[in-house]
């Protein structure tokens, strides 16, 4: 049987927000109420989502990533060196909704320290009982995309010129927050990236290259940065790598195979396991699995977009697909995305949402012994 994660059947992270917490939050951005209340409301919420997580039998429950706005920007922005701005548009375009424009900015030296999610995480392990815990978070790569490469205007700051050195202090900055997680007990890390959906992305990759980007080097260089980053990580924990092409009510911004990024990535990244996006066609085949070495893969079949249920037949087969390049042992099952990249969620209901997450949990039992 499998004993630690990525498990046979696993999810990626964020849930759908009850409306009950959505008002809440409607109501704090308002003024209307305080913090203390909001966090009673995100804390009921979260008791009852633990609890239909173990419900479905899943191996590691989330907090639903419920105290949040973003999937990626509350946490950088709690950075030291970080600060949260306004912005005119989005640095990625939907296809279809936009979500509210916000970015960041670095305005001092990269650090991790006092950081909010430490205690979103203690929360979570104080009701989950002997359930693991998964905490997400965005990956090192993210803060350098947003603010150095999507940003047309970037000038970095006087400690940054030398580029390295912000390469770095990010590094060192999740060391830190890879240690930190673990001495509040936290066994099961996970970093989500957009970065490498946007590099196979042959649209985005002609457009940073005009713009002077050498999309190979700065590849090299976050996967350099990502490893050095784990070199916190203890033997007995599990990070693993979420790969997006973009989740906002159930539109995306990145279309393209792994090919781009698969040798570079997949072969020397030294992370855990990848949760790939595998649902539609704009994530091409299994053949960039090839460069796959010790990790497992956890395969987005099941898509989180729509509530249409999967035939489980079809998800089969394509596993079968996949086992051509990485053995039936190193293979997991998942959605494709969270349910909720953004508080304001996907365009399905959450009985829907539950539905997938069984569906998943069924497929999985029939493809392995151990799921």
């Amino acid at each position: 049987m499998i004993l630690h994660a990525p498990f046979r059947y696993d999810i990626v992270g964020s849930f759908l927000r009850p409306e009950s917490l959505k008002e809440k939050r409607s109501e704090f951005a308002a003024g209307k109420i305080g913090s203390a209340e909001l966090e009673k409301a995100e804390d009921a919420a979260i008791r009852d989502l633990v609890a239909k997580e173990k419900q479905a039998g899943l191996h590691a429950v989330t907090d639903g990533e419920f105290r949040r706005r973003y999937w990626h920007l509350d946490f950088l922005a709690a950075l030291d060196g970080v600060e949260e701005v306004k912005a005119e548009h989005w640095s990625v375009a939907f296809k279809g909704a936009q979500p509210k424009a916000a970015t960041v900015k670095i305005t001092g030296r990269i650090d991790f320290t006092d950081h909010p999610f430490l205690g979103h995480f203690r929360y979570l392990k104080s009701i989950a009982g002997d359930t693991l815990c998964k905490m997400t978070i965005p990956s090192p790569s993210m803060l350098h995309l947003i603010c150095c490469v999507r940003a047309t205007g970037y000038t970095p700051i006087a400690c940054y010129q030398d580029e390295d050195a912000l390469f770095h202090d990010i590094a060192m900055a999740y060391q830190k927050a890879i240690r930190a997680f673990y001495a509040e007990g936290c066994r099961y890390l996970q970093f989500d990236d957009t970065s490498w959906g946007e590099f196979c992305d042959a649209e985005k990759r002609r457009v940073y290259a005009e713009r002077g980007f050498d999309l190979d080097h700065i590849e090299k260089k976050y996967v350099e940065m990502i490893n050095l980053a784990l070199e916190a990580k203890p033997a007995d924990m599990t990070i693993t790598m979420h790969i997006c092409r973009g989740n906002f009510r159930s539109t995306w911004f990145s279309s393209g195979g792994y090919e781009p990024v698969a040798e570079i990535l997949f072969a020397h990244c030294r992370i855990d396991g990848f949760f790939l996006e595998y649902d539609s066609d704009r994530a091409g085949d299994f053949k960039p699995l090839r460069f796959i070495r010790n990790q497992k893969v956890v395969l987005g079949l099941v898509t989180s977009k729509t509530p249409q249920l999967e035939d489980p037949e079809a998800v089969k087969e394509r596993i079968r697909e996949a086992e051509q390049y990485v053995p039936l042992a190193q293979l997991c099952l998942s959605p494709q995305c969270g349910f909720a990249s953004t508080e304001e969620g996907n365009r399905l209901t959450e009985e829907e949402e539950w539905k997938k997450i069984a569906l998943i949990r069924s497929i999985a039992e029939d493809v392995w012994g151990d799921a």
